[in-house]
């Protein structure tokens, strides 16, 4: 599938498309007169011997030093070479798949003063899918993602390694696999490749687009508990949420009146004596609203900065002026990534304070345990301990990393971001609440099992044949791995929320 690029207009939906192994990009031909532009106006900085920061100087402290002009081919290269000084696990193919993307695209918004050339060496990589190894760790969110974009930019200069068909290779191979000469980097490409956000940017969408699964399947999962706990409908009343005002809220209370939607569970206990339900069931709406509040916020500010131009010195054609700044800092990130954490966490504790209520028969009516012959049979007993370890592994995780800051370039670089450990810990906490949810999915429904023959809705009748065609009713003890890692495969997939019927609106696309 190609997909055309226009600079600086991706969408979430675009980046969803980008993600898929068979798109391929191609530049729309419109950007192209900017890119030139840019580039002529970094040519005659060096024809008229000025000073300019980045494109004949040192970087960061030695940014002073002025670089002769028959070094400044060898400054491009070095610069490459020494940042490229990460450490720890390698990111996944599709994390650097994105960031190719993300680079493209700011790159050919024609204020980075690179040559069309570099560009389309490497829209050759992301279409040939060689993706350059680079390590996780080393970049702390300010000057850009150096560390990580060197090691991206070293397959360009055909040095490293590189992921291609499975198998690790050289650079220099898959750069002679796909015809195409390692590049000379020209004056302030280099710097241009190093400086930005896309690394954070990228994996903290990576994590944006698991929680919108993880999202869906706790609402369902909550509704799924209500049902198992004989609760109540009442405090979904759309009266409760209109007159606090808050508009995720009222969003999330609808779903949740819907899932419910002609439940004969519902309806064979609403004369019961019960007064009130437990805060895990009671409040859903007040605390997924909220959760969906700091999504919404997340995706905006991710989206905005995946268009973003975030390298430094910027080059303004028209004015004919090269700019130093400060874009290349990604608090903008951090933030968001910190946020997109608390949301997260939030989602699987309270999952697990629904599972721990469905397993204590005095809240649930249900058997202890959520088995029959309990005490013979553990039952549901270490999946809540297996849970719960999952939510307190999160709160830990949930700590602001914005808050964090050293000094680095011996004081130059006097506050970061820590943007990119903000994003990547997301995908560990992702995993987590997925792990979380699917234990209460399979809790909710064996409460359901044991509510029989009464049914549930029938959307949520749906739900609950979706996970009985992967996982039995649990009769007695047996091996419970295998069916928490088949519901989390089903939390994380979105078959859920096919199996609902919803067209996902409440993540509204940002404006």
């Amino acid at each position: 599938m190609k997909f055309i690029l226009t600079p600086g207009t991706l969408t979430l939906d675009d980046i969803k498309k980008i993600l898929d192994e068979e798109t391929v990009i191609e530049l729309n031909p419109n950007c192209h007169e900017k890119i030139y532009a840019a580039e002529e106006v970094v040519s005659k900085i060096i024809l008229e011997n000025k000073t300019v920061y980045g494109i004949n100087t040192g970087f960061g402290s030695l940014a002073q030093t002025r670089i002769d002009s028959n070094e400044l081919e060898n400054l491009q290269r070095s610069i490459v070479l020494s940042h490229a000084a990460g450490t720890g696990e390698l990111l996944s193919n599709k994390a650097v798949r994105l960031i190719l993307a993300l680079k493209i695209n700011s790159l050919a918004r024609g204020y980075s003063g690179v040559r069309l050339q570099t560009i389309e060496a490497l829209i050759k990589l992301f279409n040939e899918k060689i993706y350059p190894c680079i390590p996780s760790q080393g970049s702390v969110g300010a000057s850009g993602d150096l560390a990580p974009l060197a090691h991206l930019s070293l397959a360009l200069l055909g040095i490293g390694d590189v992921s291609h068909d499975g198998e690790i290779i050289s650079a220099e191979h898959a750069l002679q696999k796909i015809d195409l000469n390692p590049l000379i980097l020209a004056p302030k490409e280099g710097l241009a490749l190093l400086n930005g956000t896309q690394v954070s940017t990228a994996i903290a969408l990576l994590a944006l687009l698991e929680t919108e699964n993880i999202f869906v399947a706790g609402i369902i999962s909550g509704a799924l508990s209500v049902e198992a706990a004989l609760g109540s409908v009442t405090p979904f009343d759309a009266r409760i949420q209109e007159i606090r005002g808050h508009a995720e809220q009222i969003k999330v209370a609808k779903m949740l009146r819907e899932l419910l939607h002609q439940s004969e569970i519902i309806q064979s206990h609403q004369n019961c004596e019960k007064v009130q339900d437990p805060y895990s069931l009671r409040c859903q709406p007040q605390v997924m609203g909220a959760c969906l509040s700091h999504f919404l916020f997340a995706q905006k500010t991710l989206v905005i900065e995946a268009n973003a131009v975030s390298d430094n010195p910027l080059v303004f054609a028209e004015q004919d002026e090269i700019i130093s700044g400060g874009n290349f800092h990604a608090e903008p990130v951090a933030m968001a990534a910190d946020t997109l954490a608390l949301s997260i966490a939030e989602i699987g504790a309270l999952s697990e304070r629904r599972l721990a209520m469905l397993m204590d028969t005095r809240f649930s009516g249900l058997p202890s345990f959520l088995v029959n012959n309990a005490g013979v049979n553990s039952g549901f007993m270490i999946a809540q301990v297996t849970a719960a370890a999952l939510a307190s592994e999160n709160k830990s995780l949930a700590h602001p990393a914005s808050v964090d800051s050293l000094p680095t370039s011996a004081n130059q670089e006097d506050h970061v971001s820590m943007a990119t450990f903000a994003a990547r810990r997301l995908l560990t906490m992702t995993e987590n609440t997925a792990g979380i949810i699917a234990i209460e999915l399979l809790a909710a429904c064996q409460g359901i099992d044991f509510r029989r023959p009464l049914k549930s809705s029938p959307v949520l009748e749906k739900v609950f044949a979706e996970i009985r065609k992967h996982i039995s009713y649990y009769d007695k003890d047996r091996f419970f791995a295998p069916d928490i890692a088949a519901a989390k495969s089903i939390v994380k997939s979105g078959v859920l929320t096919q199996r609902v019927g919803w067209v996902v609106w409440f993540f509204s696309k940002p404006h």
